[in-house]
């Protein structure tokens, strides 16, 4: 199970949204680089990275500061945001980015998805950004009418390496990450699927490491890390005596 830390970018800045909502960012850090070098220093073994602004434009926005993290850390990197085409899924990856983030076109344009997932195996996620049940897109602008398992359905078996699913209604809002829907999915998938949204304090790292959350690979942590919530430490401290026991 990893633990993924997040940088959102906005405006080249470190911000965290609640509920997606661009309009209620929260700046947390106006040097994203140091951010970064900050959470390998506390042991986190790979970065997950968004360019908010690139959802909502459809492009990447904000590469000059992906740019200054890449060069400031040496641990893998996950990126998402205005991913939207083969040209870009290999400018990341020649930069350094160790695995893309698909979402929009995952419901737009699943050739494109396919495609990309058999040409760079094991560098391709899908994120699945769900309100009330159904896949946002678009930077959570708009809800498409696809649920997160019709749409992982269409992935299984082309290489995609993993599927980041968010309650877009907990995201930002420290109500815990939202395990039986994240859980449901996982077993209805062979794709390993990462929980995302929500994540609030150590009892939904616990909740992570119970039995019935074995096939999840991992969990993202954002607000909760930034204002103290969760102590990093003792997050990782945890995950790591859970590895051992096994």
């Amino acid at each position: 199970m990893i633990l993924f830390p997040a940088i959102d970018l906005k405006e080249g800045l470190a911000v965290r949204l609640e509920q997606g909502d661009m309009a209620r960012a929260t700046v947390f850090h106006r040097d994203p680089a140091a951010q970064a070098h900050a959470f390998e220093q506390e042991g986190f073994e790979y970065l997950r990275l968004v360019d908010l602004d690139g959802a909502f434009a459809g492009k990447p926005v904000n590469a000059d500061a992906v740019d200054r993290i890449l060069e400031s850390i040496s641990i893998p990197v996950q990126l998402g945001g205005g991913i939207r085409n083969t040209a870009t899924v290999e400018a990341w990856l020649e930069k350094g980015v160790t695995r893309v983030i698909i979402g929009t076109a995952a419901v737009r344009d699943p050739p494109f998805v396919k495609q990309a997932a058999r040409d760079y195996p094991g560098k391709i996620a899908v994120g699945l950004d769900a309100r009330d049940g159904k896949v946002a897109v678009e930077g959570w602008a708009e809800t498409s009418e696809l649920t997160a398992l019709e749409i992982a359905k269409r992935f299984e078996d082309v290489g995609v390496a993993a599927i980041i699913y968010t309650d877009v209604a907990r995201d930002g809002m420290l109500k815990g990450l939202n395990m039986d829907a994240t859980i449901a999915l996982a077993e209805a998938i062979s794709i390993p699927v990462i929980a995302s949204g929500g994540l609030a304090s150590i009892d939904d790292i616990k909740a992570l490491l119970e039995p019935r959350a074995r096939k999840l690979a991992g969990a993202i942590a954002g607000r909760a890390l930034y204002d103290g919530r969760l102590d990093a430490k003792e997050a990782l401290a945890m995950i790591r005596a859970a590895k051992a026991a096994v």
